[in-house]
């Protein structure tokens, strides 16, 4: 007998649980997906084109509200959780709805998606989202291009537009984000790295992107998404922590699987992090995982004019993943502002309007921060006109994208950057990427 499914996602994961897992499977017969997280997402289908045989007319995508009819309805027989950095016990609740309503639940084993490379794959994970992935990949392309290796990086899927105009992506120069119309999160990932003469793929058929990316790489750096495993096995797995929010590695799916299968665990943030905070998360790792080597690092905060931020008013906008689904409060910026002697932070959420609005709804914990979302143009036209309205003497931007060349802003502007940098003489980066990848052979 064909199984019905729906698998519940939020635009990537659950695109590659299908390619990999039901797709052109006699098993099964993928109904629906759901999805969450990210706005404007529902209401689309997955193209015929990209489904293989049986699905003439694609699979709709509907809001993961109307899960429960949809089971119901359609008497589904099981639904495939597909989607990253959710609660443990949020995944029970999701499973016991899924059971309650007449379906199997299942959570994918992460080895059944994983794709096998042919060239040498380093991955960075994380076992939440905002840990610091994004510096950590850029540090490591620098060792590895110091070591004259040809390093291509693949991202983590985020293909929110035409998904037949999204199969396989190539991001080499600035007019390749405006040719695959980035949204501002995909840009955040993108350029820091197209910055460094860095080939980044990503997209929506991850074998058909390994084997373009293969083509021109030494060695591949897999750039994960929110807290998500590896779509390919890789020979070094590195797995990043934030001791901010120490304890979550033991709390989040699936980032405590990326704790458990590490080879490399970085504890990053260290220097803004308290020693309690930083013992916690090395003993949980130890605990969990005695194998993997623990690397200290600090996420490096430097302002492009430190001078204009002492005793100024300023209004921070941050990264949007991390302060949303990933339950951030703060990050680089309102750190920043604090060791520079920023006078106060000016609150965003009284001028916030439409869909910025409904994010300071959505996630409560986001006060004193602005999210830089804009996953369309008109949350990004929502984002300026929130900035605009905030009586601010200085707007400082903590996004790992230059927003101003995006968005118009009436008032003077400072950029913030992070890095990742090796802290304390222990184990590093380097020497973990030498010993697994035998770079000096």
């Amino acid at each position: 007998m064909i199984e019905k499914v729906i698998i519940m996602g939020a635009a990537g994961r659950d695109f590659h649980n299908f390619n990999v897992y039901f797709r052109n499977n006699p098993r099964y017969r993928v109904i629906a997906f759901t999805a969450t997280q990210i706005p404007d997402i529902d209401g689309r289908r997955y193209p015929a084109e990209l489904c293989g045989q049986g699905y003439p007319d694609g699979i709709p995508i509907f809001p993961e509200a109307g899960l429960i009819p949809l089971i119901r309805d359609n008497k589904v027989d099981l639904v495939a959780f597909s989607y990253s950095d959710i609660a443990h016990v949020d995944v029970m609740h999701k499973a016991s709805a899924a059971m309650a309503a007449g379906a199997d639940f299942i959570l994918i084993g992460t080895t059944y998606t994983m794709l096998r490379p042919v060239k040498p794959v380093v991955a960075v994970c994380a076992v939440r989202t905002g840990c610091g992935k994004s510096q950590t990949t850029r540090h490591i392309c620098d060792i590895l291009q110091k070591t004259g290796k040809r390093v291509v990086v693949i991202r983590h899927p985020m293909p929110y537009g035409d998904l037949t105009k999204q199969v396989v992506q190539r991001f080499f120069s600035y007019d390749d984000f405006d040719k695959h119309n980035c949204t501002i999160e995909e840009r955040e990932e993108y350029e820091p790295l197209v910055d460094r003469g860095i080939v980044v793929y990503a997209g929506v058929d991850y074998e058909q992107i390994l084997r373009k990316a293969e083509e021109e790489a030494d060695v591949i750096v897999w750039d994960g998404g929110n807290n998500d495993t590896p779509f390919y096995y890789p020979n070094l797995h590195v797995t990043v922590f934030d001791p901010h929010r120490g304890g979550h590695e033991l709390l989040y799916f699936p980032g405590e699987i990326n704790m458990l299968m590490a080879h490399a665990a970085v504890i990053n943030k260290v220097d803004s992090a308290t020693k309690e905070q930083i013992t916690r998360v090395e003993e949980n790792i130890r605990r969990n995982n005695s194998d993997a080597t623990i690397i200290h690092a600090e996420s490096l905060i430097t302002a492009d004019q430190p001078e204009l931020i002492r005793d100024k008013r300023v209004l921070i906008v941050e990264e949007g993943p991390t302060l949303t689904h990933g339950e951030m409060s703060f990050g680089a910026g309102t750190i920043a502002a604090q060791r520079l002697g920023a006078r106060e932070i000016v609150g965003p959420k009284p001028h916030a309007v439409g869909s910025i609005a409904e994010t300071f709804a959505k996630y409560p914990q986001v006060k004193d921060v602005l999210p830089a979302m804009g996953y369309s143009r008109r949350q990004i036209k929502d984002l300026e006109t929130t900035i605009n309205n905030c009586d601010c003497d200085l707007v400082l931007f903590a996004t790992p994208i230059d927003l101003p060349r995006l968005i118009k802003i009436n008032k003077p502007t400072v950029r913030i950057r992070y890095e990742y940098r090796d802290y304390g003489d222990g184990p590093t980066l380097a020497d973990v990427l030498r010993k697994r990848l035998a770079l000096d052979s």
